[in-house]
């Protein structure tokens, strides 16, 4: 049973902007906070942004704080982030997760296929 969707990668020049979005199955969107982790060529998963378990707050890897913004739609049981000033360091494959919180990808139980997101210098 897929839980979460992800959409909304592609190929972009550098200092252009993507969102993407991940559609969520209405228990894992009511149930838990979810957030985003990136994982490029030859490196670790790295936590990108997410929502606080509890009160709406939002955190920030230091490398995005102030490019992306992570929101979400209730009426959709969709996550976005929206990427803006990308760099050709943000190139990976893009994780929509749930279950968890912090930072730590192995706090989080439920992951999304994937999307890819190539940004060419």
């Amino acid at each position: 049973q897929v839980q979460l969707v992800e959409s909304g990668g592609g190929l972009v020049q550098a200092g252009d902007s993507l969102r993407l979005s991940c559609a969520a199955s209405e228990r894992i969107f009511n149930r838990y906070a979810m957030g985003w982790f990136r994982q490029a060529p030859g490196k670790e998963r790295e936590f990108v942004a997410a929502f606080a378990w509890r009160g709406g707050a939002t955190y920030y890897a230091d490398s995005v704080k102030g490019r992306f913004a992570i929101s979400k739609d209730n009426a959709r049981n969709t996550v976005y982030l929206q990427m803006n000033s990308l760099k050709p360091e943000d190139t990976a494959v893009y994780y929509c997760v749930a279950g968890g919180s912090g930072s730590d990808p192995a706090g989080y139980d439920v992951w999304g296929q994937g999307t890819q997101v190539t940004v060419a210098s």
